[in-house]
């Protein structure tokens, strides 16, 4: 009877010293695991905030391109109509004077496109590779001004 109760305690007391620190490891775990949840999506927050910004800032170069009325024309014939290449400068003179990288096309004889993107640092999801995070964003305007509309030439 000696013999079993003093190996029912040997059992007990290795069980206790075999489970010491397995707490330990899954906390560890878990909080690994929710700092990186944490971290993605503060990180997917900036995505959020960039892609605005650049859709922002895509439409305000569109719109200044499409302010730029032909003046020789509009003073000499009186026809309010949009010079394209002047459109066109002045949607990339936008972007530059912003400090944004993009493309300014034409889209048609009446349309400019506007195409920005933004590359901003990973705070947190650098940890686990991603370093940089792109955004994207597009406009268009429409180089039409006036009563006259699209039948504009």
């Amino acid at each position: 009877m000696i013999s079993t109760n003093w190996a029912r305690r040997r059992a007990y007391v290795f069980q206790q010293q075999s489970d010491r620190g397995s707490v330990s490891v899954f906390a560890v775990i878990v909080t690994l695991v929710v700092v990186v949840f944490f971290g993605a999506v503060v990180d997917f927050e900036q995505v959020l905030e960039a892609r605005q910004e650049a859709n922002t800032v895509a439409q305000e170069a569109a719109r200044a391109g499409a302010g730029q009325v032909d003046r020789h024309r509009a003073y000499t014939r009186g026809e309010f109509v949009v010079d394209r290449q002047s459109a066109l400068r002045a949607a990339r003179s936008y972007l530059r004077a912003s400090g944004h990288t993009g493309t300014v096309t034409t889209a048609g004889r009446r349309t400019i496109r506007v195409r920005v993107s933004i590359t901003r640092p990973a705070r947190f999801l650098s940890v686990i590779g991603i370093s940089t995070l792109h955004a994207e964003g597009a406009a268009t305007a429409n180089l039409t001004t006036g009563v006259e509309g699209p039948r504009q030439p």
